[in-house]
């Protein structure tokens, strides 16, 4: 079991990791099985950054964001060809899967 300061040290890290890689090319236009990789980026990034901006507080709007956006995240991981692209897509993944709590099983 991740303990809070666990948790808020593993999204610090990751977070760090996260905003020193590029967003890859191809997903900058991508819609994959549907869903635009952009706004999945966006929303996903925002949640973290407001739950870290917070004190590692999260509400309940954005938690159903995180629960709803690790669907669609869930769905296109598996369909990104380009390691580059899975790398960044999985710790971003991770990120939000750490914020909300879950992290165990696709993190």
């Amino acid at each position: 079991m991740t303990t809070r300061s666990e948790r808020e040290r593993l999204v610090t890290e990751l977070w760090q990791e996260h905003l020193r890689a590029p967003f890859p090319d191809r997903l900058r236009e991508a819609d994959v099985a549907g869903v635009s990789m952009v706004l999945l980026d966006a929303d996903l990034a925002g949640c973290v950054s407001v739950w870290r901006s917070a004190g590692g507080t999260k509400d309940d709007g954005r938690l159903r964001i995180l629960e709803r956006r690790l669907g669609d995240l869930d769905q296109v991981l598996d369909l990104l060809g380009d390691p580059d692209e899975a790398t960044y897509c999985r710790r971003l993944g991770r990120l939000a899967r750490l914020v909300a709590g879950a992290t165990g099983a696709g993190g």
